[in-house]
Formats: C-alpha cells, sequence, structure tokens
C-alpha cells in the first residue's frame, strides 16, 4: 500500500480547541469541572500556604538552642524567657512553657515538652490533611463526571433503539472521560505535594525536639545535681479537726476542767449476792 492510498482511507484529525473539550460534557460536565476547578484552586493555596509558613527560620530561629542554654547555664532565667518572647516560634513556644512549668520538676517540664510537640505537629499537619481530602476527592469527582456522561451515551442508544452507531457512542465515552482527566490532573499534584508536606514536618519537628533538648539541657543538670524538696501534699481533713465546725473540739486553755472520775484506777470488787430475808 502506498502512502497515498494511506493518506486516503485516514480520517483527518479533529482540531479541538481547549474549550470544545471543556464544553464537550455538555452541563454536567461543565459543573462537574468547575466543581474541580475550585479544588484545584484550594489545593493550589493549602501548598503555598505550607510553603511559606514552613520555613526554617520562623520554626527554628537560628542561633536561639544555644544562646538558651547559655542564659541557663549562667541562671538568667528571666534573661532566656524575654530572649525566647523576643523570637517567636515554635522552638521558642515549646522552651517557654517548659520554662513556666520548671517549679514542678524535670518530670514535669518533659512531660510539658512532648505535650506541646505533639499540640504544634497535629496544627501543622491539619491543613496538610485538607490537601490530601483534596487529593482522594478530586478523582472521585472526575469519576462521577464519567459516570453522568456514559448514562447519557448510553440513554441515546437506547433512545434509538440501536440505531446509534459506534461513533455516537464513542463521542459520548470521549466526553465522559474528559471530567475523569480533569479529576486526575487536579489529584496527582496534590498527592505528590501531601507527601512532601508531611515529610518536611517530620524533619522540622524532629530538629525542633532536638533543639528544646539542647536549650533545656543546663536546667536539667542543674535540677537533677540539686534536687528540690518537694512541697508536702495536702491530705483530707477530718471534720472533727476542722475549726468552725459543730464537731470542732473546745479549746484546752478556754474549756472549764473536767472532774477526775474517782473510781478511775481502783480495784472493781465483784458484784456480793443479795441475802434472802427472813419470811
Amino acid at each position: 500500500m502506498s502512502w497515498t492510498a494511506f493518506a486516503q482511507t485516514t480520517p483527518p484529525a479533529a482540531n479541538d480547541s481547549l474549550w470544545d473539550i471543556v464544553t464537550s460534557g455538555g452541563w454536567p460536565g461543565i459543573l462537574i469541572l468547575l466543581v474541580l476547578v475550585s479544588l484545584s484552586i484550594a489545593a493550589a493555596y493549602l501548598v503555598i500556604d505550607q510553603v511559606l509558613s514552613l520555613r526554617r527560620d520562623d520554626i527554628l530561629p537560628p542561633g536561639l538552642s544555644n544562646e538558651i542554654a547559655g542564659l541557663l547555664r549562667d541562671g538568667k532565667v528571666a534573661d532566656a524567657d524575654e530572649a525566647l518572647r523576643a523570637r517567636p516560634s515554635v522552638l521558642a513556644g515549646v522552651v517557654s512553657l517548659a520554662l513556666a512549668t520548671r517549679e514542678f520538676g524535670w518530670t514535669e517540664i518533659e512531660k510539658t515538652v512532648e505535650d506541646t510537640l505533639l499540640e504544634r505537629s497535629a496544627a501543622m499537619h491539619r491543613r496538610i490533611d485538607y490537601l490530601s481530602m483534596i487529593a482522594n476527592l478530586s478523582p472521585m469527582v472526575g469519576l462521577l463526571g464519567t459516570v453522568t456522561g456514559m448514562i447519557f451515551a448510553f440513554r441515546q442508544v437506547a433512545a434509538t433503539s440501536g440505531a446509534a452507531g459506534a461513533g455516537d457512542l464513542a463521542e459520548g465515552i470521549y466526553q465522559a472521560l474528559v471530567t475523569t482527566v480533569g479529576g486526575l490532573v487536579v489529584a496527582i499534584p496534590a498527592l505528590a505535594a501531601v507527601g512532601v508536606l508531611r515529610n518536611r514536618v517530620d524533619t522540622l519537628m524532629s530538629e525542633v525536639t532536638m533543639h528544646a533538648e539542647r536549650s533545656l539541657s543546663p536546667l536539667r543538670r542543674r535540677m537533677i545535681a540539686s534536687p528540690t524538696t518537694a512541697s508536702p501534699r495536702i491530705g483530707p481533713v477530718a471534720p472533727a479537726q476542722m475549726r468552725g465546725t459543730k464537731v470542732n473540739p473546745p479549746n484546752v486553755e478556754t474549756a472549764p476542767p473536767v472532774p477526775a472520775d474517782p473510781t478511775v484506777g481502783q480495784p472493781r470488787t465483784p458484784p456480793q449476792p443479795r441475802k434472802k430475808g427472813k419470811s
């Protein structure tokens, strides 16, 4: 077969514009594509927001841990607190809350650091979870458009009692697959961004943990070397020992002396049986 004959039998390629492809699914397809466009805008906003929020200088200011460690080594806790307030960040918040609980002992400081790190990590992952939801939702929205388009295509075949040819059925399927492509176009970059951002958050939080331990290490050594005596626990007081109650015992100084019982300390004699009188 010559090239001329092959060119004559090959149908000319359709030159569809982008607008023709978008509107090929009809009004249902256009509505679903508008939903996908909205999801893509939300995903782009979340990605840009996380990229700007997860900057290292905003979470781990350079030299802050060494500065705080030096001040705590010299016993300047107030100056350390002022330095933390002057450079707000995730690390500064964690160390500041830890210093606020230093009077309760090192165990309470460790618990505060752990709880604060978990809270900050959850807050950072919260927006990434929204992005993950968009990545999972976009293919489902595209699949909805595909199913809707297939329904309309087979409805046309049923309405014509099978008179519609393969070209009409292929055109309907082509229109239905446009929304599937739109859903995948939104989902694939969003899913990739979720993996990168989660890895970024985990890396930064592990570094925050390391720098927090480095900042508080002088305080830990000082508290272990000179442990403070724990304050006594306040136990429950019996009602008879409370002042101002009805069962409060009288004051010894103001109460009148109680006379001693003369029988106390004397030996007790057994009772004698009664003698019966003469009748």
